[in-house]
């Protein structure tokens, strides 16, 4: 029998013992102001470059804990600062978002990658919650709009595409805009706002998920939504397919769909059977749908995100349609997750391990890896398992 009080402990104290504290005392750069992501096992900064997504990743993160936990200044104080900094440096004063800036605010990378804008309008949609701001609530929606502009070519002139010879459009900006949207609600217009959650719904669920192959949901497709049978056109990400299933059943709750939660359901589960690593457990970080070996060579990494985002998709789906597959898989996943990216001499979780489980990289935050999938997944876990 599930003790689900005793889970939603567990995930709670982890959260606020643990994780939170672990990025308030060493992200933060008081100095120059936003945060540090690239942090050692015990949370020694190893490089000082500042990557925009993830800046609004944390900004987010403690502005949204503020909003829906308890009003710490502590947290508000580190998501002002850091919404500072962002405000400031973040982008060209067009709201084109750099990819990186240097430790004083410098800009590193163009404004190519999606992400820096999607991550500032999160981090301002909470930030102007949190404060009554209404210059953050301003930068959000005028950032979103700008997103919306750019959905048939996000990285623009920074696109090193060749036109017209092989046009893919990729499954993470519709799969991101549907979270984005419930996230900047409260900026919207309503029907402006349930036109853009239509959007994206059919895109997720009716060119990206394919019932041909068994509503298997690949990367990318043909601008007509033909399939492509090219590296890129097999590509399947699992994690990112069973996180966007959380995404499309909190919409389907939103939207009173109890179809499109059960659909969302059904596919989380289809993804995770997919993607598990038989031989040695753990979620595949990438696989060919034909079968044929991928172009990305840590295709068989076990990553932190990949298998947080499982967790929350499985309890979601159990929570939802009480479909007892997934509180079996939730269990699964919880036991490689604990096992394996939790630290038990520091803390903060590993986040990439090789095939067999093992530490692969021993930092805590770096490129990738921010103060974002941990914290927000511990947060949904406890969340879903208190009211379980």
């Amino acid at each position: 029998m599930i003790n689900f009080k005793q889970l939603a402990e567990q995930y709670k104290n982890e959260l606020f013992e643990n994780v939170i504290p672990f990025w308030l005392e060493y992200s933060q750069d008081l100095e120059c102001g936003g945060y540090f992501t690239c942090l050692e096992r015990d949370g020694k900064v190893f490089d000082t470059d500042k990557f925009v997504w993830l800046q609004g990743r944390e900004v987010w993160m403690f502005s949204m804990l503020y909003n829906k936990v308890e009003k710490n200044e502590k947290w508000l104080d580190c998501a002002v600062q850091g919404g500072e900094f962002l405000k400031k440096y973040g982008h060209d004063g067009h709201y084109n978002w750099y990819f990186s800036l240097d430790r004083k605010g410098n800009p590193l990378v163009e404004p190519y990658n999606i992400f820096s804008y999607t991550f500032a309008t999160m981090a301002f949609g909470q930030l102007s919650l949190a404060t009554g701001n209404q210059e953050y609530a301003d930068i959000a929606k005028r950032t979103f709009e700008i997103i919306l502009s750019k959905v048939d070519n996000p990285k623009g002139k920074w696109n090193k595409i060749h036109p017209g010879t092989r046009e893919l459009k990729n499954f993470a900006l519709p799969m991101i805009l549907c979270n984005l949207a419930l996230e900047i609600e409260h900026l919207l217009d309503h029907n402006y706002l349930r036109n853009a959650i239509d959007v994206c719904i059919h895109e997720v669920m009716d060119v990206f998920c394919r019932p041909e192959l068994g509503d298997l949901i690949i990367e990318n497709v043909a601008l007509d939504g033909s399939l492509s049978d090219t590296f890129d056109g097999r590509l399947v990400n699992p994690g990112h397919s069973i996180e966007a299933m959380w995404f499309i059943m909190d919409l389907g709750q939103r939207l009173n769909k109890p179809e499109l939660i059960m659909k969302a359901k059904n596919i989380a589960l289809k993804m995770i059977e997919y993607g598990w690593d038989e031989k040695y457990g753990g979620i595949f970080y990438y696989k060919d749908r034909l079968g044929y070996p991928t172009q990305q060579l840590e295709w068989d990494q076990k990553l932190w995100w990949v298998h947080i985002e499982a967790l929350i998709s499985m309890l979601k789906g159990y929570e939802l349609t009480g479909d007892k597959k997934c509180l079996d898989w939730f269990c699964k996943v919880h036991s490689y997750v604990w096992s394996n990216f939790k630290d038990s001499s520091y803390p903060e979780w590993f986040g990439y391990l090789n095939r067999s489980g093992e530490v692969l990289l021993p930092l805590k935050g770096g490129k990738w890896k921010g103060c974002f999938h941990v914290p927000r997944g511990l947060y949904q876990c406890w969340q879903i398992l208190e009211r379980l």
